[in-house]
């Protein structure tokens, strides 16, 4: 009973967590304030911060409130162990593009487009996984990802209401959809390639993950704080890096900070089959309120045959790989 208690809540954070995330994100991004709006790159950088603070707590939890335990543990785990530190500046590179990349994203496209595009990290998972962890994939799982490729190029098919006449003034911008869709698939080409890196990092020691992850994030502040000077540095020194903060900004930096770890948490009560509801879940609220809160998506009858398509080949992707001996993560 308990264990079921514990699956339904993991389908519920994890649809909670993505859902929130993008459209949050999408609504600080086209929100009209004074003053200028917040930087994105600023927002990556806090966010790891963030991240970092909260590995930090945890493994402080796990050793019993204790500073001196703490204190080894970081010495041992991270400035004892330079080379396997050293290992995840590949990843926290990449993904600190790959955050970057989804600011771009929501930055031009709506919450409901962005959501089953996204998807695509499905494929580039499985590719990667397939080249650099040696799985191999079933029937199912192959056709899956041809269904999930069929899906997307449908939600991307042009439309008659691209065509439409501009906005009126006080409507938020749309922005480029070519901008948008170049930044998702980027952004799930790097997502694929580092999350099979960290996990076959992970498969080859025996670290907790709460250290890995902190020098994910050690590399990742690093690298976000030379991406925010390098393109955004004059602004930075002009008004500062917290420019145009505001309380739907900082709730966008908690949840992307905070949104991977209560994931790592709770997903060993989710199987496949499970992240796939939760993926539907998400897919089918963030269209419902973009259409009826933020009002920046028009659907189609494409976008809905394209939007169950990428649904359908998410259980199918998931459903073999339940019963196999080495199910694929995506």
């Amino acid at each position: 009973m308990a264990s079921a208690r514990l699956k339904y809540l993991s389908l519920g954070v994890l649809v909670f967590q993505t859902t929130s995330l993008v459209l949050t994100m999408r609504y600080s991004r086209t929100l009209q304030a004074e003053g200028p709006r917040y930087l994105a790159s600023s927002a990556v950088v806090v966010a790891e911060m963030m991240k970092i603070l909260a590995c930090v707590l945890l493994v402080f939890k796990e050793h019993n409130y204790s500073m001196r335990a703490l204190n080894a543990i970081l010495r041992q785990e991270i400035a004892h162990k330079p080379i396997e530190t050293l290992k995840l500046a590949i990843p926290s590179g990449i993904y600190t593009l790959q955050n970057n990349l989804l600011y771009v994203a929501l930055s031009n496209l709506d919450a409901a487009t962005y959501q089953v595009t996204y998807q695509l990290k499905i494929l580039t998972t499985a590719l990667f996984s397939v080249s650099m962890l040696g799985r191999r994939l079933g029937v199912y799982q192959w056709l899956s990802l041809l269904v999930l490729m069929a899906g997307v190029a449908l939600v991307q098919w042009p439309s008659e209401s691209a065509a439409a006449p501009p906005p009126e003034k006080d409507a938020p911008p749309s922005g480029s959809q070519l901008v948008g869709v170049a930044a998702v698939l980027v952004a799930c080409c790097s997502s694929g390639f580092a999350g099979v890196y960290f996990e076959k990092i992970l498969k080859e020691t025996k670290q907790s993950v709460w250290i890995r992850n902190i020098q994910l994030g050690l590399f990742g502040l690093v690298f976000g704080l030379f991406g925010m000077l390098a393109y955004d540095g004059d602004r930075v020194r002009e008004s500062g890096m917290f420019q145009g903060y505001n309380a739907v900004t900082w709730a966008v930096v908690a949840l992307q900070a905070l949104g991977g770890l209560v994931i790592a948490a709770v997903i060993k009560y989710a199987d496949n089959i499970l992240k796939g509801f939760a993926t539907s879940l998400s897919i089918i609220l963030s269209t419902l309120i973009s259409y009826f809160l933020l009002q920046d998506f028009d659907p189609t009858g494409v976008f809905f045959a394209g939007a169950i398509l990428v649904i359908a080949a998410t259980f199918l992707y998931g459903y073999e790989g339940r019963a196999a001996p080495n199910p694929s993560r995506a």
